[in-house]
């Protein structure tokens, strides 16, 4: 069979010309699509790997990276000018000649959203404990309930929501719901019906219909988790809703933490929901008449903790979440503490920290001992020798899914929220963090993270030296991780 296949194909190269007119077509399309993914600018690594995938996989590749390869949507001006005309936006913003920091000014000048308070932050450890404040939030609500989800699964931790948030929509309370087309396609519309007939509204994040002549956004999704609740309560961090993060119905329940908050800071996220939902849904400003968006009580009261609201999405070229880590870490003067499920990081955040532990701070990272991708997990691991060699202490966690996402920096200074650390949270997806500079809550997540460093692993340099059969691996997970 092998023999009559090579006899085939010989023939096939045999006729003349032939094999000079594939080498010009595959030129023809290799020369233009490698020009254009130079232009982009992007990390060499990120380069070479999508060069290699066209090259390698003539048309395929191209298919490839016509669905997944990098793009940008022109929604900044569209988030600027639709969907803030006529909201109450912010008119005074932090002023550099009155001791605004370089770091609350790189994340205002890159989100357009300046520093702000809270006058209470709740650290929520794991999805139980978020469940029920959310739940109690949702029960306490007058006005309205605006959620936006990556992932939303139909089971009891999502029936239960949704039922709550019947019950409020069916008393006047204005309910809108925004999912991501993707993380929730579990979502049908009958597990919705019974929201829409009490009179809530639900819409999808960058729906995966086709749509002839246009390249899909099957790539860039809704990160985000949300609730605001009146204008004055605000939820945000690493939890979804559904069952694998309630460690009351699964043992095996993914580790994670969320936010709490109250204060002016709210107004923030509050923004953020209205911009993503007029931006999915059309919707203009009259559509959010009767809906008390921003809560008087709280507006413009000073709060005791210093907060600031990051966003980022591929809409903006600045990276504001990934600069802002960045930034941080080189501020930093003697610890630097990072948890993340996925670290596949660039050359400027790995020299950001390597920079930190040979300077002398005390640098720690927190990874899952296998996340929920391989893939991403050996990826993560090509990077460990170069960061144990610099002193960065490595840590991984088991048996449990470590899902948190959070950076201390010295004794007050705090980022938590959505993003990972990684080129999909830094580039592809929409994500939303929270700044915090307050010794109080530093030292709150300080207190939680040496609990979560007690009950893992460290990574030995030796140890990583004598696993050289997972070398090919790992190296094979860093060149394609630009591609996922």
């Amino acid at each position: 069979m092998l023999e009559t296949l090579n006899h085939w194909w010989d023939a096939f190269l045999s006729i003349p010309h032939l094999s000079r007119w594939l080498t010009a077509a595959w030129l023809l399309y290799l020369i233009p699509l490698c020009g254009w993914i130079v232009l982009q600018k992007r990390e060499p690594v990120a380069t070479l790997s999508w060069v290699l995938s066209l090259s390698l996989l003539p048309y395929v590749g191209y298919l490839i990276y016509f669905l997944l390869g990098p793009q940008k949507i022109k929604r900044q001006q569209l988030r600027r000018h639709q969907s803030r005309t006529g909201l109450d936006t912010y008119e005074v913003f932090c002023p550099v000649d009155e001791g605004c920091t370089e770091l609350a000014m790189l994340a205002q000048t890159t989100t357009g959203l300046p520093p702000s308070t809270a006058t209470s932050v709740q650290l929520l450890v794991d999805g139980s404990a978020t469940y029920e404040a959310i739940l109690d939030a949702v029960r306490q609500a007058t006005n309205h309930i605006h959620l936006e989800y990556y992932i939303y699964n139909p089971d009891r931790c999502g029936q239960r929501l949704l039922e709550a948030l019947i019950a409020k929509a069916r008393e006047g309370v204005k309910v809108r719901l925004l999912l991501d087309a993707v993380g929730s396609s579990r979502v049908g519309r009958r597990f919705l019906q019974p929201l829409h007939e009490a009179g809530g509204e639900s819409a999808w994040f960058h729906p995966t219909r086709f749509r002839p002549f246009t390249r899909p956004w099957v790539n860039m999704r809704t990160h985000r988790k949300i609730v605001v609740v009146d204008g004055r309560i605000a939820f945000t961090g690493g939890i979804n809703i559904t069952d694998e993060e309630d460690e009351s119905l699964r043992p095996d329940a993914y580790r994670d933490l969320h936010l709490r908050m109250e204060g002016d800071v709210v107004r923030s996220v509050q923004q953020v929901f209205v911009e993503d939902w007029v931006y999915a849904t059309g919707q203009k400003r009259k559509d959010f008449q009767g809906t008390r968006l921003w809560h008087a009580t709280d507006n413009g009261i000073e709060g005791g903790i210093a907060a600031q609201t990051l966003v980022s999405g591929p809409d903006s070229s600045w990276e504001p979440i990934h600069r802002t880590h960045v930034a941080a870490i080189h501020e930093a003067k003697s610890r630097v503490w990072l948890v993340t499920p996925y670290f596949v990081p660039g050359e400027a955040a790995r020299m950001a920290l390597t920079s930190a532990a040979l300077g002398g701070l005390d640098v720690r990272l927190l990874v899952p001992k296998m996340s929920d991708s391989r893939l991403v997990t050996y990826a993560a691991r090509s990077y460990f020798d170069e960061l144990l060699a610099a002193g960065v202490n490595v840590y991984e966690y088991g048996p449990r899914m470590m899902h948190s996402k959070a950076l201390l920096c010295d004794d007050n200074l705090a980022l938590i929220g959505s993003a990972n650390f990684d080129h999909r949270s830094f580039r592809l997806n929409f994500e939303i963090s929270m700044l915090f500079r307050d010794r109080g809550l530093a030292g709150r997540l300080a207190q939680l993270l040496e609990g979560e460093f007690a009950v893992s692993a460290p990574v030995h340099l030796q140890r990583r030296r004598s696993l050289w059969r997972h070398r090919l691996p790992e190296a094979l997970a860093r060149l394609t991780s630009p591609l996922l």
